[in-house]
């Protein structure tokens, strides 16, 4: 058993890793779903332009997203980029030349990880998540990560490949998440590569590794969080290597860690005043989340609820509280709703009440009401047919948008609120006020598409569903909607208008997106 993941593990850290290095033989991984990756256009520069670098990690996300371990929580979500957004900000050269918009999000993964893509993209493992210790240790990876895309190592990388090689090598980062479940797969990935590409691609990696290391530190530092976090994560997964040598954790494969790396370091943490950082509230929470998450079976939600109770008996509030919303979550999970409830007003409870004297209070970082907020609306709304919690979750949810205006994820749940108690017309006006506010979330087309269907807006319904699956990069089904709300028996002379402009406009970007393999759908 152990023969058969011990390559898997090192092929899926290669593939995280190495990224583009994959060689032709690797072209027996292509997904079946062709990739509209961009044209290169001058395929002899050094390194991609920003434009093109962003559109290939685009591409690469849609794919992501539609894998089943894509973990679209957005809770998890919300957090990863809040903590991100706090790092980049904090170091004016964290966008690099690129300017790019950094995206945050998890995957579920029991290997210990995290990776960048091309364009801003970077990758949390569920695993790593709840493997960090502190909220420092945390922030160092997303640091590192953040390092390598301002570096723009990715783009140094992609600019010494050839155009035909771009298929092959994007196909390699998707096999990352196929691969955990066909090792044969993984090893005709592995069997199929060249010693002397993977070993240059190593080569250059370290050396990326070690500019990422000072660029992250940099970052944490001037973020305010404590640098030791960098320098106690990597010696922990070091560690970590040395008692399991058969399962070197993958973070390690796809980061080469050095004993110089590790000095280097903390040479710098010496030179800097001691920081201490004291982890929010919502990072235990999110870990309480990714842990359910993580393995939704029976037996892993046995699994978690015996860790959230371990928790519980602990004296540290944040631990005690974390454990109790952790039972909360799994108790939604397993759709006992009284339950859920029931520990979701504990963990209210534990983390409002005074705390006790002579401790020291952290004060207003300890009250993460959106994350309860969320909760609290899920385990409402997952009463469909209780009008009593119904209508209890509009008034909740219409009072959290407005505490919480920047919440993507209450702005959802306060649409399927109004859904759900039968305001479509105003869950519908709401919704296209949003999706005119943002115009990239999938999930206000679906959302709105939903309203239509209530109304018996057909027309509309399949009209919202081409912008949802065209924002997901499924430009032929979003097209087969536009011709579904063309025929419509609704659709007015203003829709069927529209319905060509925005036909034209699909086409032309699968035309610019596929070049001299475009054909006329």
């Amino acid at each position: 058993m152990k023969s058969k993941r011990c390559p898997s593990r090192l092929i899926v850290s290669l593939a995280l890793s190495l990224l583009f290095a994959a060689p032709p033989g690797m072209a027996q991984m292509m997904p079946s779903k062709p990739l509209n990756l961009p044209n290169l256009g001058d395929t002899e520069r050094q390194e991609l332009s920003p434009l093109i670098e962003r559109k290939l990690g685009e591409e690469i996300m849609y794919d992501i997203r539609s894998n089943k371990d894509y973990l679209d929580d957005a809770p998890i979500t919300e957090y990863l980029n809040s903590l991100g957004s706090t790092l980049v900000s904090a170091h004016p050269g964290a966008r690099g030349e690129a300017s790019f918009n950094y995206f945050f999000f998890a995957v579920r993964d029991g290997q210990l990880n995290a990776f960048a893509l091309p364009g801003g993209f970077i990758a949390v493992h569920s695993a790593l998540l709840l493997a960090a210790q502190t909220e420092s240790e945390l922030a160092s990876v997303l640091g590192h990560e953040i390092g390598h895309v301002a570096q723009r190592h990715i783009a140094r990388q992609l600019g010494q490949q050839k155009q035909d090689a771009l298929i092959p090598l994007a196909a390699m980062i998707l096999a990352v998440l196929a691969a955990k479940s066909n090792t044969d797969a993984a090893m005709g990935v592995m069997m199929g590569g060249q010693g002397l590409a993977i070993q240059r691609q190593l080569n250059f990696g370290r050396d990326a590794e070690r500019e990422a290391d000072r660029v992250g530190f940099q970052i944490l530092g001037e973020a305010g969080f404590d640098t030791s976090g960098m320098v106690g994560f990597f010696q922990r997964m070091q560690a970590a290597s040395r008692s399991h040598s058969d399962l070197v954790p993958a973070y390690l494969l796809t980061h080469p860690l050095t004993t110089e790396r590790i000095a280097d370091i903390q040479a710098r943490i010496r030179e800097q005043p001691y920081k201490q950082r004291l982890d929010s509230l919502e990072f235990y929470l999110v870990r309480s989340r990714a842990r359910v998450l993580q393995d939704e079976s029976s037996q892993g939600l046995a699994e978690s609820m015996q860790y959230f109770q371990g928790q519980i008996e602990q004296d540290s509030r944040q631990q005690k509280t974390a454990g109790q919303y952790g039972m909360a979550f799994a108790m939604y999970k397993k759709r006992d709703w009284a339950a859920a409830q029931g520990w979701l007003d504990k963990a209210r409870a534990t983390i409002e009440a005074p705390p006790p004297k002579g401790t020291f209070s952290p004060g207003k970082r300890d009250t993460a009401p959106a994350v309860f907020t969320s909760l609290s609306l899920d385990i409402k709304l997952g009463q469909e047919s209780n009008q009593e919690a119904i209508a209890a979750a509009l008034a909740e949810a219409s009072a959290a948008h407005l505490t919480f205006p920047l919440s993507r994820g209450i702005t959802h749940q306060y649409a399927e609120a109004m859904l759900a108690s039968g305001k479509h017309e105003e869950a519908a006006r709401f919704l296209r006020e949003q999706a005119q506010l943002y115009r990239e979330e999938p999930e206000l087309q679906d959302l709105l598409a939903k309203a239509y269907s209530k109304q018996g807006k057909m027309a509309l319904q399949h009209m919202a569903l081409a912008e949802s699956y065209m924002l997901q990069g499924g430009t032929l089904a979003a097209l087969d909607q536009l011709a579904l709300a063309r025929k419509s028996s609704d659709a007015s002379f203003y829709d069927q208008a529209q319905i060509d402009a925005r036909e034209r406009d699909f086409k032309q970007r699968r035309k610019d997106a596929m070049g001299d393999k475009y054909k006329e759908p």
